[in-house]
């Protein structure tokens, strides 16, 4: 060392792991529903036959329900692993977008027609998630019901 300075950095910085190479670190996730959605859609753009979303909840098994029901996915089941849960999705290639719908907009019985032209592609293609105050449905059946809600989540 010459007046008091390293020769390298390596001797006047002590060395630091970069932690984000790491699979220690876990990002936030501030929207589960949203999250599970998005790995959804990725990992049928990417081919995959199943996919693992987590934490499970009432509200994602009440999604993927209806989904199951429009023929958008195939089986679905809840794994237990002691960190809030996880569903295991087995993906069969039938859907070409889906997504959260952000903000949550309260939506009128008589307001469907103006929600689907909004997110979906065509008239009768798709379905738009929303919960009820009797539960979480689809459009269809919410338009059956005659009553009204907070939009969820589109498919098609």
């Amino acid at each position: 060392m010459v007046f008091g300075f390293a020769d390298n950095v390596s001797e006047m910085w002590p060395k630091i792991s970069d932690s984000r190479n790491t699979h220690e670190v876990k990002e936030m996730q501030f929207d589960p529903i949203s999250d599970a959605f998005t790995r959804i859609f990725n990992a049928e753009q990417a081919g995959h036959y199943e996919v693992t979303v987590n934490p499970a909840s009432k509200m994602l098994g009440s999604m993927l329900n209806i989904m199951q029901a429009s023929n958008y996915i195939g089986e679905y089941q809840r794994i237990e692993n002691g960190r809030g849960g996880s569903f295991r999705i087995e993906l069969i290639g039938a859907i070409n977008h889906c997504g959260v719908i952000k903000p949550r907009h309260s939506v009128k019985r008589s307001d469907y027609d103006k929600w689907e032209s909004r997110y979906l592609p065509a008239r009768d293609l798709g379905l738009l998630i929303l919960t009820t105050n009797q539960g979480v449905m689809n459009h269809y059946e919410a338009k059956k019901e005659r009553v009204g809600g907070r939009l969820l989540a589109y498919i098609f």
